[in-house]
């Protein structure tokens, strides 16, 4: 059963898990403001390889890319370009652009979200960030946000082997790198995307909770195999001390 929780509700179902002692959350549209920097930055990899703005083949991978939030993004340009030579190249000009303009200052942190690491990490629970992007971006990220000493771990795809979301390679790398937690049922994962649903469901994690502050709708969470939908992140401390955590 989803439980979807709003700032006007609360949870006052039990849902039959507890002892969640390890988090995994999402980075941009979880925990991270991005104002759509990723299909800016798509824009700049696009010219890279000789894709027309304007064109139809350019209409046509952007709404590849929208679709596709959340996955590793290496991935999505395998997809969109065909062979590596060409999807490493759209790689490294969008990881630039979207450094760029990270740099920039166009981002920030979802309201909340610092706040709920907080009060997660207060409760007992080690807390990991986890991203689609290469690590020089995550990194960029961090350093913008002055986020680099807030949670215990951050991974990126490069970091449990190469394979990103949907895969639930970072969920179960946090998992081993942390010690944290002594069963897979003892992990919550929150996403913004169906992509982060799919991942926290194949690593077996306890809660699987969706929030609406970024690409993917309720609908599409819950078809994926969300276990609650919030509003934000900085509703999933109260959703785990509410559930029996």
């Amino acid at each position: 059963m989803v439980t979807k929780v709003t700032e006007a509700t609360e949870v006052t179902e039990a849902t039959g898990y507890e002892n969640v002692r390890l988090v995994v959350l999402d980075m941009a549209g979880t925990t991270v403001a991005d104002g759509g920097l990723v299909e800016q930055a798509f824009a700049a990899a696009a010219r890279e390889l000789g894709v027309e703005e304007g064109s139809a083949d350019h209409a046509a991978k952007l709404e590849y890319v929208r679709a596709t939030m959340g996955e590793s993004k290496i991935s999505v340009f395998r997809h969109l370009f065909g062979d590596e030579a060409r999807a490493q190249q759209a790689n490294v000009a969008f990881e630039k652009a979207y450094g760029q303009l990270v740099d920039g200052g166009r981002i920030a942190p979802i309201p909340g979200a610092r706040e709920a690491v907080e009060e997660l990490r207060a409760d007992g629970l080690t807390v990991v960030l986890s991203t689609g992007f290469a690590r020089v971006t995550q990194d960029a990220i961090l350093d913008a946000l002055g986020w680099r000493d807030l949670v215990a771990l951050t991974l990126c795809p490069a970091d449990a082997g190469g394979r990103g979301r949907p895969y639930p390679d970072m969920v179960l790398a946090a998992f081993l790198r942390t010690g944290a937690a002594d069963d897979v049922r003892q992990i919550a994962v929150a996403g913004d995307t169906a992509y982060d649903m799919r991942s926290g469901v194949r690593s077996g994690a306890g809660v699987v909770a969706g929030v609406l502050t970024g690409a993917h709708d309720a609908a599409a969470l819950t078809d994926a195999g969300a276990t609650h939908v919030l509003g934000s992140v900085a509703e999933l401390p109260a959703l785990l001390r509410a559930s029996g955590r």
